[in-house]
């Protein structure tokens, strides 16, 4: 699988023209009054950044949202310092790591560590990812309640190697690599599959552990499927598993 084109961006209203222009200025998308003639096109609307894709079957619009739906519910109920995700970056009473997500995406998982007291630094090399990104933090910032969480959270745009070598050091670096998917089973949301499309595989994530061991200060933490082998086949020193995730740990000197 490879990735698809980078989208352009078309806002939606005149009074966000200036927004949607200055937001493809510094990702370096087009920005276009045109309808996309490609698999994907950025949108600004009135209420936010959406990447819409088009054709048969296509889902709904793909946004960064930190203050509704499934980051609000983790944010309630995912369980604390004791969920699996926190045990691994090593969450402890009275210890909040520093942590750079090498691999943000869509900013869930480093949501929910900056919900528990982590600074996160947010390094996402896709740039209409990274203009969702930016979008998302910047609306929840206007959240009262979610304000405080987001004042955590940084944001990096470019490769991941480069960002982590020029970066200070952080206690912790996460990885949650683009795993190959069955892009035809039902296993694979809608969502999830056009995700996939357009980011195209991980072909560097080995490379990519092999900096972040070399540049975290306590631990990487590698994000797997439950049952998956080893990232570059490299043996963590321990795993911390949930239902359907396990949290390969490799423990730096």
């Amino acid at each position: 699988m490879t990735a698809s084109p980078v989208p352009g961006l078309r806002c939606e209203t005149e009074s966000r023209r200036d927004t949607a222009q200055a937001l493809a200025a510094q990702f370096g998308l087009e920005y276009t009054d045109a309808h996309s003639d490609s698999p994907f096109q950025l949108v600004l609307t009135d209420q936010r950044l959406e990447l819409r894709q088009f054709g048969e079957d296509a889902p709904g619009p793909i946004f960064v949202d930190l203050v509704e739906g499934k980051a609000a519910h983790r944010r309630r109920f995912g369980g604390g310092r004791g969920q699996p995700l926190a045990r691994a970056v090593g969450l402890k009473s009275g210890a909040s790591p520093s942590v750079i997500d090498a691999t943000a995406g869509l900013a869930r998982d480093a949501f929910v560590l900056a919900s528990l007291g982590c600074e996160v630094t947010l390094i996402e090399r896709q740039p209409a990812i990274a203009a969702l990104l930016a979008d998302g933090l910047q609306r929840a910032a206007l959240d009262a309640e979610v304000a405080p969480i987001v004042a955590r959270m940084t944001l990096q745009f470019g490769p991941a190697e480069e960002c982590l070598r020029a970066l200070p050091q952080a206690d912790v670096v996460y990885l949650d690599p683009m795993y190959p998917t069955r892009d035809k089973t039902a296993l694979v949301k809608k969502e999830m599959r056009a995700f996939h499309r357009l980011v195209g595989p991980d072909t560097d994530a080995g490379e990519l552990l092999r900096v972040a061991r070399e540049v975290a200060r306590k631990r990487v933490v590698v994000k797997r499927p439950k049952g998956a082998e080893f990232l570059a086949g490299a043996r963590p020193g321990a795993s911390i598993e949930s239902k359907n995730t396990r949290y390969d740990l490799y423990l730096c000197p």
